[in-house]
């Protein structure tokens, strides 16, 4: 059995100038077109001291950078502070710690303005790049694909409000919205909301609340082609009656009731179509069917509250063989398994199929809460209730900073090179932010070098040319 040679580079008690991150100047770049810090400077100007040497909006910026370089608590905003040749002056730990402080003493007021950075911030992220396919304001193209989901966040402390969850675990149930930029880039996070470990992921009131703060996150003129996915957990006549009244588009999950059991042995036969994969092949063994005409006329109740699902609302259903191996649930019907989704979506081209491919592309919500789990949602890090929520308004803008850098830096890539847009926060972080380099000083200019044989190399000069042009 031949030994694993021993490591032949001594490590050296000598220390050099070096920049151990120095692929997040591609992230102050960003900061820098998108108006971030100084959105945040005039935000949270009213937290700021006379005497204070440190402008809070610069420190939530500073932390947010931060945790899109993986870090996920107030101790590892030393990896910034420890170059400010990159990131500039970074405050201390007790005065970072002084502002979240402040920040949670009047949480709303603070996070109201953190939200309103951040949506400006996106406007002019957008105005230099929009992120979706198609043209704002066009029909079908410019569609804003709006992902509302929960989540569970276990807490192995016990933290302020924490509490059972509804799978049995022991922490937060956050609730959050997304924007989907589709299948050639990733996505980016509207609403973050903090919620007690108790709360239900059936609850209207969230579902209201999250949609409504995701709307406020998107620039104005593009909240009129606005498509509201989520699964059954939002699917309530006062939620959907909502998304109507607003003049929305929606496709939600819709459970299998008794109802819809009914009406899948009342259609025909030949209303099955067959349904379609993410390329728009036909999927094997997969068919889909509209059920509207079929389903029985609800029974009024005395409750109050709305008696009626929209106008407009249409139930589709898909079945599919389960895969082998799979156990049999209750409401398959006849070895098929039945899922169901409302939608008021109609006009031309919109055909069954299509629709069913487009509720099903719901799932990339759950990779964008992976992706917050891995950008700082995975660890709250306080105690007090209403810091975390603050922790996660500054994981909301640690994610974006990310997703912004990617658009904005990498906005055309052609098929033979690395889809960087696609990309999630572990691999540009490994690829991209981590890189180390060495600040050189000649003449009035500093010059950030890089190491000879990085592979990324190329791709890490072509998003700092692109993002210096923007």
């Amino acid at each position: 059995m031949k030994r694993i040679p021993a490591v032949g580079v001594v490590l050296d008690s000598a220390r050099e100038s070096l920049v151990s991150s120095s692929g997040g100047l591609l992230l102050a770049q960003t900061v820098r077109v998108s108006g971030l810090a100084d959105a945040l400077s005039a935000a949270l100007a009213p937290w700021r001291g006379r005497r204070a040497v440190h402008d809070p909006g610069k420190v939530i910026c500073d932390l947010a950078t931060a945790v899109a370089l993986g870090g996920d608590c107030l101790a590892d905003l030393g990896v910034v502070r420890a170059q400010p040749g990159l990131f500039g002056q970074v405050a201390s730990a007790p005065t970072v710690s002084r502002l979240i402080a402040a920040l949670a003493g009047d949480v709303d007021a603070s996070l109201a303005a953190i939200r309103t950075a951040h949506a400006a911030a996106r406007d002019a992220a957008w105005a230099a790049r929009r992120p979706l396919p198609g043209r704002a304001g066009s029909r079908g193209g410019g569609q804003v694909i709006v992902d509302i989901d929960s989540t569970l966040v276990t807490a192995h402390s016990d933290k302020e409000l924490a509490g059972p969850t509804y799978k049995r675990g022991f922490g937060f149930a956050p609730m959050c919205a997304f924007v989907d930029h589709g299948e050639h880039g990733t996505g980016e996070t509207l609403a973050l909301a903090l919620r007690p470990g108790p709360a239900s992921p059936q609850n209207v009131a969230d579902h209201i609340d999250a949609l409504d703060l995701a709307l406020a996150q998107l620039p104005e003129h593009e909240r009129a082609q606005v498509l509201v996915r989520a699964d059954s957990g939002a699917c309530s006549k006062k939620f959907l009656g909502h998304v109507t009244d607003k003049g929305l588009e929606y496709s939600i999950g819709y459970a299998a009731h008794p109802t819809v059991k009914a009406a899948v042995e009342a259609i025909p036969v030949q209303a099955w179509r067959a349904a379609l994969d993410g390329d728009g092949d036909p999927r094997e063994g997969a068919q889909v069917a509209e059920l509207t005409a079929w389903m029985p006329t609800p029974v009024r109740s005395t409750r109050p509250g709305p008696q009626e699902w929209p106008d407009g609302m249409r139930v589709i259903a898909r079945r599919e063989r389960p895969h082998p191996g799979a156990q049999l649930r209750l409401t398959d019907i006849d070895g098929w398994r039945i899922t169901c989704f409302a939608t008021n979506t109609k006009g031309s081209g919109w055909t069954l199929p299509v629709l069913e491919v487009r509720h099903r592309q719901r799932a990339r919500a759950e990779d964008r809460i992976r992706c917050l789990k891995d950008t700082g949602m995975a660890n709250l890090p306080f105690a007090d209730y209403d810091r975390n929520q603050i922790w996660l308004a500054i994981v909301a803008l640690a994610s974006d900073l990310l997703t912004w850098t990617q658009t904005l830096a990498w906005p055309d890539q052609p098929p033979s090179q690395p889809q960087v847009r696609r990309w999630e926060p572990k691999r540009i972080r490994l690829r991209i932010l981590s890189v180390a380099g060495r600040i050189i000083a000649t003449g009035r200019r500093q010059l950030l070098r890089l190491p000879r044989d990085w592979p990324w190399n190329p791709l890490i000069d072509t998003g700092w040319a692109t993002l210096n042009t923007t």
